[in-house]
């Protein structure tokens, strides 16, 4: 799920100090590893992992089950995680042939949908809001209103929406932007004049501001590090925050920014092409996925790093997800692939407020059910209802048919959970809905593999989805006659009920946490299997 910088507020009003509130900035620390532990022993609803292994499946063994994470990308060789990526055994890697004439040249590890020829990829992509834009420019900007029929007038009436909306959105970045430039600039002034790029708080004393913007980093800086943060950490934040404003600016709010025709080279309106891409499933920023693996499924009891939930399972890495919006024919084409490789779970930790094509994703969706094939998705980190505001992909099926379901019966939406109970124990970021989420996961201050053999925490639904797959993989290892449908039952029945009040996510209303899912609970690993064996 994309993650946004909720230090600009911060940086703006220290940058203009008249506004500036003073507040003490303190944060606690999650328990280390804390998703995979038990509340009975720890205090924190982790999903009670080692407790499981070490007891209810101490002298079982399970069978290797495949799981589909459609991401950023994963990086295949990471310490933790190359052991346990799934290997297409009927390609020979590198030799330009499809051995398997599945459609797709060398993919040994998964395929890349956001790619083209010569290992070209997509880093940065449009939103969704902002290629509908463009699209209905294309259509209605030489025509008149009168010219238009009936279904063209409705169209109309939805694109002058959408240009509202994105005319809202560039103007509150651009706001932002104008003032974390000026302290960005600022701290690159103080850099240029000491001589260095990291400074030090002995380099800001005494130190002569040339221009006004020198003059409000350097007291920036030093109102913050007089609250105890780190030097290196604010500079960090202030650049990251520049950099931020300016990807969504010049990428993902840009009409006129298309890098899918020059380097996929596909028929983007096409959404039922099957075969375009390439096999580079790292991709030019992996973190998302790789972070998102780990949690499903790092080796575990290796001496390195930290323990994924699942142990035998195989990740097959499916990029579609950019930075930017995922297309719906990218999502489509990545659930299919994933089920026709064998996967039997698959993780989708991405999510937008637009659908292009939202049949599309539906006939996949109904594929993968179709074939037994369980997905699991991340509600989002917008502090919203689903209920009442729209989030896809979704389980929702607008086109159900005489005599079919209205939901997908093999779909998980995920809310995230704080380490901290009580009021706290909801994230303050995750999506909610009482009919459209399923059920909450631990999704703060998530310890997992990130790109070239590192380790870090991370906080999003995207990281709640993965602890959910991974308990779904644990089920369907060790109880491999179930059913997708069965291991749904079984997550969301074991769910650990909590009869608590806790603080709406983005709000400062208190109210039942029951409130917040449709199961009113959060997963757990071991009343799972607890279940499932009693089956």
């Amino acid at each position: 799920m994309k993650l946004r910088y909720l230090v600009a507020g911060l940086l703006i009003s220290l940058a203009f100090p008249f506004q500036a509130q003073s507040q003490e900035i303190t944060e606690a620390k999650a328990p280390e590893n804390w998703f995979n532990l038990d509340y009975a022993a720890h205090g924190v609803y982790g999903v009670s992992t080692e407790k499981t292994y070490q007891t209810l499946l101490k002298e079982k063994t399970g069978k290797k089950v495949v799981v589909a994470v459609i991401d950023s990308g994963v990086d295949n060789m990471h310490e933790d995680l190359k052991d346990v990526m799934w290997v297409n055994t009927d390609e020979i890697a590198g030799n330009g042939i499809d051995d398997d004439k599945n459609g797709y040249i060398d993919d040994v590890h998964g395929w890349n949908f956001i790619g083209g020829p010569e290992g070209k990829n997509i880093q940065f992509e449009t939103l969704e809001l902002t290629r509908l834009v463009a699209k209905y420019r294309k259509m209605f900007s030489d025509r008149t209103v009168s010219s238009l029929s009936g279904k063209e007038k409705k169209e109309y009436d939805r694109w002058q929406n959408l240009e509202k909306d994105l005319e809202e959105r560039a103007g509150e970045l651009q706001q932002q932007a104008f003032f974390v430039n000026i302290v960005y600039e600022g701290l690159k002034s103080i850099q240029e004049k000491v001589g260095k790029e990291s400074i030090s708080e002995e380099d800001l004393e005494g130190l002569e501001p040339d221009t006004e913007e020198m003059a409000r980093a350097i007291m920036m800086l030093q109102t913050i590090t007089s609250q105890g943060a780190s030097l290196a950490d604010v500079q960090a934040e202030i650049t990251g925050a520049a950099e931020y404003f300016s990807k969504n600016l010049d990428y993902h709010l840009n009409p006129d920014y298309d890098p899918r025709t020059e380097i996929v080279g596909d028929n983007a309106a096409d959404s039922y092409e099957r075969f375009y891409g390439n096999n580079d499933v790292k991709g030019p920023d992996s973190y998302h996925g790789t972070h998102v693996a780990g949690i499903i499924a790092a080796s575990r009891n290796n001496d390195i790093g930290m323990n994924g939930i699942a142990a035998q399972v195989e990740i097959m890495s499916v990029r579609a997800v950019p930075d930017g919006d995922e297309r719906d024919k990218d999502v489509a084409n990545a659930i299919i692939y994933a089920v026709d490789n064998g996967a039997s779970v698959i993780n989708m930790s991405f999510g937008k407020s637009y659908s292009w094509d939202k049949k599309a994703v539906e006939k996949a969706i109904k594929y993968a059910a179709k074939n037994d094939v369980l997905l699991v998705h991340a509600a989002g980190n917008d502090s919203k209802n689903n209920d009442l505001e729209d989030n896809f992909p979704n389980d929702t099926y607008e086109s159900k048919g005489l005599f079919g379901s209205k939901y997908a019966k093999n779909w998980i939406e995920v809310g995230a959970l704080s380490w901290e109970t009580g009021e706290k124990l909801a994230a303050d970021f995750s999506n909610y809905g009482k009919e459209q989420v399923d059920i909450f996961a631990p999704g703060v201050s998530i310890y997992s593999t990130t790109p070239e053999n590192n380790y870090g925490n991370s906080n999003g639904t995207s990281m709640a989805a993965p602890v959910v797959a991974g308990v779904a993989a644990v089920i369907r290892s060790y109880f491999p006659d179930l059913k997708a449908t069965e291991v749904k039952s079984i997550i969301l029945d074991s769910a650990v009920r909590i009869n608590e009040k806790v603080t709406i996510p983005g709000g400062n209303e208190v109210i039942p946490f029951s409130d917040l899912s449709r199961t009113g609970g959060i997963v757990n690993l071991y009343q799972a299997v607890e279940t499932a064996m009693k089956k």
